[in-house]
């Protein structure tokens, strides 16, 4: 190109825009503008260009195929966390991943936020580990039999702990720096009484999510017809947890019964099933999609607690709510303390320590395997560090809550 060709192309070039900004604006201008101009089209959207890249194009069969093996060959975190990566890659991907994704109940694995509502499995439980901050009264739990040197473990969920002048509150969230109860993050809460003798536990998902699945080939039943279809955050009282009160100040380990608003006594009998969550509200799943990994970071002082709203008891129609009670333990004459079997899980004594079985009725014929099975167990293994493992019928969330009210104090009973 010879430079009087280019020299006159910018002359040109400089007289259009100088045309363009003399006409200011009218709508007629930009249809006299040089056809060599191309504007963008503001039509389209963002969403559904990321939905047009090479990556959704993909076969169904292949793609499936690829997030199976993906699935089967990360067991633990944070290895786990490439299938999540996959379902965040576009929406096809996403809804082939929960389609081959189980719950924990089916597989023993944690992979989605909603997995920590759901009940765990029925054979071996799942080992968690709760690290304790007093200076920040907040408690982290952890996937994992016991810390790990590189501390890349999986944080599962978050609590602090607040006081007032009448109770106390546990603030549940998943991630370690929120505890707004206005916060997408926000999961429950755990209330004490004034004497530390009750504990109210409270769910911020509504009722209307949670599903049974069905054992036959019939339609999933849904218990939005039990409860109101819209209720605040952290108003569902799923859970009450008493310690029997020691009058006499007589020494020996707590007695505490759990009464599950949520669970009927029929999901611990054969061929039963716990609701079992299946997603998040929609708008908590469109925020939860920005949230970034916050296990580093501190938590963030000076939060106000959240206050108390109208509360709203889960009901189960005619089905008799499921209760939990601590494992009496023995007292052992050669070491003068009392002693239950932890199976090397709890390496320290401490009055916090408790394992869980159900208390049901001759009349509700659960078999005696079941009704000697630990479904929760919790018990300290080093300075602020705890481990708790849970089954079938609890989730995460409800023994994480749980395990709380062992670390508030109680004058009345002890």
């Amino acid at each position: 190109m010879s430079f009087k060709r280019i020299m006159r192309e910018l002359k040109e070039m400089k007289e259009g825009i100088g045309n363009v900004s003399k006409r200011g604006g009218e709508s007629k201008s930009w249809r006299s503008r040089p056809r060599s101009h191309v504007a963008p089209d503001q039509s389209q959207t963002e969403p559904e260009s990321v939905d047009q890249s090479p990556w959704s194009n993909l076969l169904p069969e292949l793609l499936l195929d690829i997030i199976q093996r993906v699935e089967e060959s990360e067991t633990t975190w944070p290895a786990r966390a490439a299938v999540v990566s996959c379902a965040a890659v576009c929406r096809s991907w996403r809804e082939i991943t929960k389609e081959i994704v189980k719950n924990p109940e089916q597989c023993g694995r944690l992979t989605f936020p909603i997995s920590l509502k759901q009940p765990g499995p029925r054979e071996s439980p799942i080992q968690c580990y709760i690290r304790r901050d007093k200076a920040t009264s907040t408690y982290l739990l952890f996937h994992g039999l016991m810390p790990s040197e590189g501390e890349r473990d999986k944080l599962l969920l978050a609590a602090r702990k607040f006081r007032r002048a009448t109770c106390t509150y546990f603030v549940v969230s998943l991630v370690a720096d929120e505890f707004s109860r206005d916060s997408h993050t926000n999961v429950g809460k755990l209330r004490s009484n004034f004497f530390g003798t009750k504990f109210t536990i409270y769910d911020s998902q509504s009722p209307c999510d949670w599903i049974i699945p069905s054992t036959t080939q019939s339609s999933r039943r849904s218990y939005s017809k039990q409860a109101p279809p819209k209720l605040s955050s952290s108003n569902c009282s799923i859970c009450t947890i008493t310690y029997e009160l020691n009058v006499l100040r007589t020494r020996g380990p707590r007695r505490m019964d759990c009464i599950l608003h949520s669970i009927p006594v029929s999901a611990i009998q054969e061929g039963g099933t716990a609701p079992t969550p299946l997603a998040f509200g929609k708008s908590f799943e469109e925020q939860l999609s920005s949230l970034t990994s916050s296990k580093g970071k501190e938590p963030v002082t000076g939060t106000s607690p959240p206050s108390l709203p109208a509360t709203q008891v889960v009901t189960l129609g005619s089905g008799e709510p499921l209760t939990l009670k601590n494992k009496a333990p023995r007292w052992h004459e050669q070491l003068q303390c009392w002693c239950l079997n932890f199976k090397g899980r709890v390496t320290v004594a401490s009055v916090k320590n408790f394992q869980l079985v159900t208390a049901v009725e001759p009349s509700h014929n659960v078999s005696l395997e079941e009704q000697e099975k630990v479904i929760l167990q919790f018990g300290k293994i080093g300075k602020d560090i705890f481990t708790m493992d849970y089954r079938y019928p609890l989730s995460a969330f409800q023994a994480f809550t749980i395990c709380l009210s062992s670390f508030d104090t109680k004058p009345a009973c002890e």
